[in-house]
């Protein structure tokens, strides 16, 4: 039986017509107000499942403010089981087992499209779209079933070729959740259960990489952790080394020495059978950590591995697509990171530029973040005014993008900037990222 939050409405209390009217007008303090009177639930218990402070609960259920963000919308529909079409939203995951669970005739399209503009505007273009479509499961799971379930997580994530974490975050959650309940409900043939355990580990990496691109970053830690579950219940080794990279690299802003040790270990999980693109991949994320805690041999090191990785793929070897974009201009993209952290701008600035001059404009986040180390190796030559003009590069492009992660880049650049202002090109880029 699906999960039900201990905030879930009854079903008699979500056809009450003022239950219905206040829901459909956002009105969720008088949701809460109601919850509690008809069905006993308390605003603590409201808070806890909401996310919400608890003197905000009572507050909202006073008729004090109102709760206006696409993301805390979707988080109460989810908390008090309230069907999407009545918060115009697309249907939620769990809906199929809902009470009070209503079509989408039934509700109010004008809500729906107000809910879908005003979330556009909030929260960017991906998270205000209806739900993808996705076919009905077979009443056996097979492993072709989950083949296709394989190829359908492969084209949601060219979404992050173009989109930040913030926009396809809630698509990602959204596969990872319709996954766990197939997992937890579903009739299995052969091995199909242990190869949809390791999709599901594919797609919690991806779950957590947007979730860290968007700021989330406990949750990416928990999401990362997660996947390396999984992916050792399905015996994949290369996605359990790569949930391996991934928690290294989150590693970094707390404990270097740790980080190192984690992506050490990840790349302990190599076999002679491990695709070219994932240990190159599991090496060049080693080298970052030892360039990050200033380990210039080992960095070098590391960085010759993925190339060897690279070089000696055999002709057809086929790839996992969760590792295919790593190639020779990620990895010189890389290089020129490792040495701009090191500081040896000398070394980073040439990779950095033919690597970058290769690197379309369509991808517009990495490109931006990609052109903050550029800049920071130009700073760290003496050339200011190269710096500026990479700095508001990579601040044109950023613009608009969902990812909290370049203005995390470029703030501190800006800042090491501000001295030069006598200079032409800095004093530009400060009026125009002035705020």
């Amino acid at each position: 039986m699906t999960y039900q939050p201990p905030t879930a409405l009854p079903g008699e209390l979500l056809d009450q017509e003022d239950v219905h009217r206040a829901l459909a007008d956002h009105d969720f303090g008088t949701v809460f107000r109601l919850a509690r009177e008809h069905a006993g639930i308390s605003y603590s218990k409201i808070a806890i499942e909401c996310d919400i402070k608890p003197n905000r609960v009572g507050e909202l259920a006073r008729g004090i403010g109102r709760i206006t963000t696409f993301e805390k919308i979707v988080q109460i529909a989810d908390a008090l089981r309230v069907p999407g079409n009545v918060l115009g939203l697309a249907a939620r995951p769990w809906e199929a087992d809902a009470p009070g669970n209503t079509s989408e005739g039934n509700g109010r399209p004008h809500v729906r499209r107000r809910t879908i503009l005003q979330a556009a505007t909030t929260t960017g273009l991906a998270a205000a779209l209806p739900a993808l479509h996705r076919p009905e499961p077979p009443r056996r799971i097979t492993p072709a079933y989950v083949e296709q379930l394989r190829a359908r997580a492969a084209r949601l994530r060219r979404l992050d070729i173009f989109l930040g974490g913030g926009d396809t975050h809630r698509v990602y959650i959204a596969e990872v959740q319709h996954t766990k309940s197939l997992l937890r409900d579903a009739i299995f043939t052969d091995d199909s259960r242990q190869k949809l355990s390791g999709l599901l580990a594919e797609q919690i990496q991806q779950a957590g990489w947007a979730a860290f691109d968007s700021g989330r970053r406990r949750e990416a830690r928990s999401l990362y952790e997660e996947s390396r579950d999984y992916a050792r219940a399905a015996q994949d080794t290369d996605l359990y080394g790569n949930a391996l990279a991934f928690l290294a690299y989150q590693e970094l802003s707390d404990n270097r020495r740790a980080a190192v040790e984690v992506a050490q270990a990840s790349c302990a999980t190599i076999t002679p059978g491990t695709p070219s693109t994932v240990r190159a991949l599991l090496h060049e994320r080693l080298a970052w950590a030892c360039a990050v805690d200033g380990r210039a041999g080992a960095t070098e090191r590391a960085l010759d591995a993925a190339h060897d990785a690279l070089n000696n793929a055999p002709d057809g070897e086929p790839q996992p697509d969760w590792a295919a974009w790593v190639d020779y201009t990620e990895l010189e993209i890389m290089t020129g990171r490792c040495w701009t952290e090191l500081d040896r701008p000398l070394r980073a600035v040439p990779v950095l530029t033919r690597s970058l001059n290769r690197y379309s404009d369509d991808n517009a986040r990495d490109k931006s973040l990609y052109l903050s180390w550029l800049a920071q190796a130009y700073l760290s030559a003496g050339e200011v005014e190269e710096a500026a003009r990479h700095v508001g590069r990579a601040a044109t492009l950023a613009y608009g993008v969902a990812s909290q992660r370049p203005a995390q880049r470029l703030a501190p650049l800006i800042t090491h900037l501000r001295p030069h202002a006598g200079i032409g090109a800095v004093r530009e880029l400060l009026d125009r990222t002035a705020v």
